[in-house]
């Protein structure tokens, strides 16, 4: 597996429509929220197939993780963690970036929880799922 940086938005957006339209439903107006084209955008490889996807907006001495989705068949491999780690070393690479900031599904707390994040506040709706901000020191 490998993890790179990409500007192929359409590798990106495919895999987002899959797992967060097609298999969680989320409605496409939402999913599509205009931020793409400036975030920094990572990709996962498996063999020569993109396998997943996350990106990061800086908004400050923050960045913030989204979009992170792996495809069905890659889940439990280790794909996710790896594109967490490697948006990690990132945003560690950025001038002036001081802690990183995600909004977890509830059912990934755990995940997230032993990449280093710590949940806090309350849980709130995004697209239908409920979510939960975590956020970890660079």
């Amino acid at each position: 597996m490998r993890i790179e940086e990409t500007t192929d938005l359409q590798i990106c957006r495919d895999l987002r429509r899959q797992v967060f339209i097609i298999e969680q439903k989320v409605p496409e107006a939402e999913e599509w929220d205009g931020l793409d084209g400036e975030a920094i955008h990572l990709l996962a490889w498996q063999d020569d197939r993109a396998v997943g996807t996350a990106r990061i907006l800086e908004k400050g001495d923050t960045g913030k993780i989204g979009r992170v989705c792996v495809l069905q068949e890659a889940r439990g491999t280790g794909v996710g963690a790896a594109l967490i780690r490697a948006a990690m070393d990132v945003l560690r690479a950025r001038p002036g970036m001081r802690r990183a900031l995600l909004g977890a599904q509830t059912h990934a707390i755990g995940f997230y929880e032993k990449l280093g994040f710590v949940a806090h506040g309350p849980i709130y709706d995004d697209a239908g799922i409920p979510h939960r901000d975590m956020t970890r020191d660079l």
